[in-house]
């Protein structure tokens, strides 16, 4: 993309999704994600009715009288973004691509973390780890990390969900709020990595999808291409047994994936491409708050 025609495109997303995250998100961000953790204050001698467990060994062990963990709630979270940036984000069959509802949904939690003093950081993952942003905050790096959704280029095109959830554990040791970006298609499990990760980390998965992903056209003959391995196929698209195996196997999957979230306790949302984001965004933070 041409520096001049990306600027314009990163200043297009910049005023939309800043003014969403400012009017329409205002309070629901604060009350859905705020005070989710606990951060050290300060040790203080102990009083009856103190749990046991906050006591520190090692102070009290100084002092030769027990002395208590005091924590207060965390007024700052740090946020990350987990991207899918795979091939089958690039498939779009009514006005969007995938890639351009991701880019605008995680560039509005971007300005809705800024705006609450967060930091904000980036994963981009295919079936490896794209790039690295670590968080930071500021309206600079805001611009950075939508340039980067923009207009960044994966090395690969397959998807591994289960290795940016354990990447995630890794890099990140202070407890954060995750969002986990992606249409989903992965033929692999990730349920181990979730639970994992969502132990460490308030996990929120958010699924885009096509509606032309959950049933075929009855058009006849049709070649298809895998857009993550490349792989292609013709079909018979006209067949009323292909469309109902086709449409079976979607729902099949869905259900796999929305079992897998529950089971992790997870919260999660699913998008359409031509459907309103925020709306589904709202009802998200609603939930959760």
């Amino acid at each position: 993309m041409e520096t001049s025609e990306l600027l314009k495109k990163v200043r297009q997303i910049e005023i939309k999704t800043r003014g969403l995250s400012r009017n329409i998100f205002a309070g629901q961000y604060h009350s859905a994600f705020k005070g989710r953790g606990m951060a050290f204050s300060e040790v203080r001698e102990y009083q009856y009715g103190d749990d046991i467990r906050d006591i520190d060994w090692n102070v009290t062990a100084r002092y030769v009288r027990p002395y208590v963990k005091v924590f207060e709630e965390e007024r700052e979270l740090t946020v990350m973004l987990l991207v899918d940036v795979s091939g089958s984000r690039d498939f779009g069959s009514v006005n969007v691509m995938k890639k351009e509802v991701m880019t605008e949904i995680a560039a509005t939690l971007a300005f809705s973390a800024i705006q609450n003093n967060d930091k904000i950081g980036v994963i981009f993952f295919s079936d490896r780890i794209e790039k690295f942003i670590p968080p930071q905050k500021g309206k600079k790096h805001i611009l950075y990390i939508i340039r980067e959704l923009i207009d960044f280029k994966p090395e690969a095109k397959r998807t591994d969900i289960g290795q940016v959830l354990k990447y995630l554990t890794n890099a990140i040791k202070k407890r954060c709020t995750a969002f986990l970006i992606s249409d989903f298609i992965d033929k692999g499990g990730f349920k181990d990595a979730l639970t994992v990760a969502n132990r460490n980390h308030d996990m929120v998965a958010i699924q885009v999808y096509d509606q032309r992903e959950t049933e075929l056209p009855a058009v006849g003959l049709m070649k298809i291409k895998d857009a993550e391995t490349g792989q292609e196929r013709w079909i018979d698209s006209g067949s009323a047994r292909v469309r109902e195996a086709y449409k079976t196997w979607w729902e099949k999957r869905q259900t796999a994936m929305s079992d897998t979230f529950k089971k992790c306790r997870v919260d999660t949302v699913s998008i359409r491409t031509e459907d309103d984001y925020v709306k589904a965004l709202i009802a998200l933070f609603d939930k959760r708050s």
